[in-house]
């Protein structure tokens, strides 16, 4: 079978996207997927993401981490998506669409900036040592000094796989202050059980919980990922966060067919 599919990366985060309106791709078939995904031996990328049809929406966003298995939210990808949409003459410039972790509306604007809603925030566990929160997929936000030496797989990995997360584990997420609105920001990504150059969910969190532990208390902030920029703006209530938007590029890189 020939597979049509399309390269998109947001600040590095890179996702194979397949249009699958016609619901003809293998999706329960975990072996080809991260066949895909595999940098080596595929496409490459961090996750394959599928557009759908929705009777609701737009379409529907289906998310796999690159080890195959579906995911929760991916907020770099759901940006991407919308860009691919886009391409695909499924929205202009505004979408609606379903994802895993409920509805979301976004945003491109004509120099290629999508700006994608996330879920609203209501819990917050801060503790001395680290923030963790849910936004879309969970996060462990937990600031260091030297951010740019650190072993980012070597305490990512001891934290996601530790015993604070158990069996499904978290998202590991290592912070530094530049200043009131600036951020440094290094993530382990479970399901990619690496560090990868941009995540989006992730940046959204870490936003929030700087906010949320007295950082900063601006509502708009800058996170500088190993891939670029995102700028991460919310609406804050009492302990409540709303209006969450995930604010950068998405890029198409190539396209093509492969044999699966």
């Amino acid at each position: 079978m020939l597979l049509e599919f399309y390269k998109y990366q947001g600040t590095g985060n890179d996702f194979v996207m397949i249009d699958n309106r016609t619901e003809t791709f293998p999706k329960e078939n975990i072996e080809i997927i991260a066949h895909l995904c595999d940098r080596r031996f595929g496409i490459g990328g961090d996750g394959l993401i599928l557009l759908e049809n929705d009777p609701k929406t737009d379409f529907k966003m289906v998310y796999y981490n690159s080890d195959g298995n579906q995911s929760t939210m991916c907020g770099n990808g759901g940006r991407c998506l919308v860009a691919f949409a886009k391409k695909m003459n499924v929205i202009n410039d505004t979408a609606t669409f379903n994802a895993i972790d409920g509805l979301h509306h976004a945003s491109v604007s004509p120099e290629g900036i999508v700006s994608l809603q996330m879920i609203d925030v209501n819990q917050i566990k801060n503790t001395p040592d680290y923030s963790f929160l849910n936004t879309g997929s969970p996060h462990h936000v937990q600031m260091v000094d030297d951010l740019k030496n650190y072993n980012i797989k070597k305490y990512g990995a001891a934290l996601r796989y530790g015993p604070l997360y158990g069996k499904e584990g978290s998202n590991i997420n290592f912070v530094t202050k530049i200043d009131n609105t600036n951020f440094n920001l290094r993530t382990y990504e479970r399901g990619v059980e690496d560090e990868t150059l941009a995540c989006g969910t992730g940046a959204t969190a870490v936003a929030i919980a700087m906010n949320a532990t007295g950082q900063t208390e601006a509502t708009a902030i800058n996170i500088n990922v190993e891939g670029g920029k995102l700028t991460v703006s919310f609406d804050k209530k009492d302990n409540l966060y709303t209006n969450v938007f995930l604010i950068g590029p998405a890029e198409f890189v190539f396209g093509g067919t492969v044999s699966i």
